[in-house]
């Protein structure tokens, strides 16, 4: 079954606040992982691995910030990022770091716990595929 990124999108938006992990606080919700990407194992190790690459990159970008602008930017996508897979933990705090345009390097150290936390979990995830 051929999908598209439109049935996704509306798969990702339909299934925001269904989610069965944001109680146990696994850093994935694996539940939600799957209704996102239709149940299809290939995507869903495709997005895994872009969220892994975008977090990153995004981390170092909201670190590097030069202006509230750059900051809110990072944050709202790495937010993004966390929403589409369902590490709930980690778009709260970027969620919080958005919204308080923050640049204390407590807020930093705690959204890069959880990107760690949940990029660990993939990359078990992604070991066992």
């Amino acid at each position: 079954m051929d999908m598209n990124v439109e049935a996704l999108a509306a798969n990702l938006h339909h299934g925001m606040g269904q989610s069965s992990n944001r109680v146990t606080g696994r850093p994935v919700d694996l539940v939600h992982l799957a209704r996102y990407t239709l149940g299809n194992n290939s995507i869903e190790r495709e997005v895994l691995s872009l969220f892994r690459t975008q977090s990153s990159q995004f981390l170092s970008r909201l670190k590097e910030a030069v202006n509230e602008s750059a900051w809110k930017q990072a944050a709202h996508t790495i937010r993004d990022s966390a929403l589409e897979i369902g590490a709930w933990h980690v778009a709260r705090t970027a969620e919080d770091a958005e919204a308080h345009s923050e640049r204390q390097g407590r807020v930093i150290e705690d959204l890069e716990q959880r990107i760690d936390e949940a990029n660990c979990f993939i990359g078990s995830l992604l070991a066992d595929a």
